[in-house]
């Protein structure tokens, strides 16, 4: 008799297991390293469901006045415009690609450059059910343009959204999770560039009970380059939760990595982690990610971990880091001494913390839109 060794584990999260079959996921049990600090039990049955026990009817999508060069439509998942870009890397994420029954696909024409921002929401309605969800984003070759993912609504959602950037195209994707105080989502984005593509993505992440966002970059030609950019303001019982995979599988490249979180309230809870791979055919990569955080009250708890996995030394650069804290006493102090009260005075300490990336946002509109949120959340706390 003998017996066959199990095969050994992946030596480097690139090699993880990736699969459309939702089968060949085990169901979590949360002593998995990639799902230790998500509190499966409000992800509703999310760690745990088949596409069977999908309603169907995801979220509605809607995109008023889109202007020339984009196109969004509804299709069926078999559809020959359909790209495959994203593999799951987990049972949730397979859930959704198996089960979404249309793919809500935005396209911009090659060589488009389209000088309007294309605002698309999507609306949830049905937190009582489980909702699955697929959005494709395909610009074409040395287009330019800005996307913006509204996400609103009561919602249970396991979604996947798939962003090819082809060579020489320019892409800013702002994506908003402004969902309702009940809402619960997991969900995978994965951007796949081209020769000298670009790509800068802002994350804002808000509201939802519980929102998991995993981010991953994959680079298909040299002089790709991505920006990710992260903004969230967890409030009371709010769990948001952020992992980026940025993965350097081809030389001369660049990523930065960048978020900011604020958190106040009992119990409010944020995780970031960041993984950098650079794998040994990236030579001249030039990498860099940094998180940091601010608590605002007692009874909040942020984890960041950042990591590096470099099989190379013939690189540009590399490097992270983290940082956690409270107020800055001097700079309240600054603002007190000049006879700012310590409200108002804490409130632009705090302003200042966000400013510099949701700047990055290039719509006017919705910048104002996000600051306002984060003063009402201030003011609500008596911040």
């Amino acid at each position: 008799m003998t017996t066959q060794a199990s095969a050994p584990p992946p030596s480097t999260k690139s090699q993880a297991l990736r699969s459309y079959d939702v089968a060949d996921f085990p169901a979590l049990t949360g002593l998995e390293e990639e799902w230790r600090f998500t509190p499966l039990k409000r992800l509703r049955g999310l760690a745990t469901a088949d596409t069977s026990a999908a309603t169907g009817r995801g979220v509605t999508v809607e995109h008023p006045n889109l202007p020339a060069g984009v196109s969004v439509r509804l299709v069926e998942p078999s559809d020959a415009s359909v790209a495959s870009v994203l593999v799951p890397v987990d049972r949730v994420s397979a859930l959704a690609h198996g089960g979404a029954a249309r793919v809500a696909l935005v396209e911009v024409a090659a060589e488009a450059v389209v000088s309007e921002p294309v605002v698309v929401r999507l609306l949830g309605a049905f937190p009582e059910e489980l909702s699955l969800a697929r959005t494709q984003v395909q610009v074409g070759r040395f287009a330019e343009a800005t996307v913006v993912f509204s996400q609103e609504g009561s919602v249970t959602l396991a979604d996947n959204v798939e962003v090819t950037v082809a060579d020489g195209a320019k892409l800013t994707l702002v994506t908003v999770a402004d969902w309702a105080e009940d809402a619960v989502q997991a969900q995978h984005l994965k951007i796949k560039l081209g020769r000298d593509a670009r790509v800068v993505h802002v994350q804002v992440t808000l509201g939802g009970n519980l929102v998991r966002q995993f981010t991953s970059v994959e680079y298909t030609g040299r002089g790709g380059e991505a920006e990710l950019y992260g903004v969230y303001f967890a409030d009371s019982g709010q769990h948001l939760e952020h992992r980026q995979l940025v993965d350097h599988n081809v030389p001369d490249c660049r990523s930065y990595v960048g978020y900011r979180g604020a958190l106040q309230g009992a119990d409010a809870h944020t995780v970031w982690v960041g993984d950098v791979i650079i794998q040994a055919e990236a030579t001249g990569t030039d990498t860099y990610e940094i998180n940091r955080n601010l608590l605002l009250t007692d009874g909040a708890r942020a984890d960041s971990v950042p990591n590096l996995e470099i099989e190379t030394g013939e690189i540009a650069g590399a490097g992270h880091a983290s940082a956690t804290g409270r107020f800055d006493d001097e700079q309240l102090f600054y603002l007190m001494a000049r006879g700012i009260p310590e409200g108002e005075a804490r409130r632009l300490v705090v302003r200042g913390f966000f400013a510099e990336l949701i700047n990055k946002i290039p719509v006017e509109s919705l910048r104002e839109r996000l600051g306002d949120a984060i003063e009402a959340r201030l003011t609500k706390a008596g911040a």
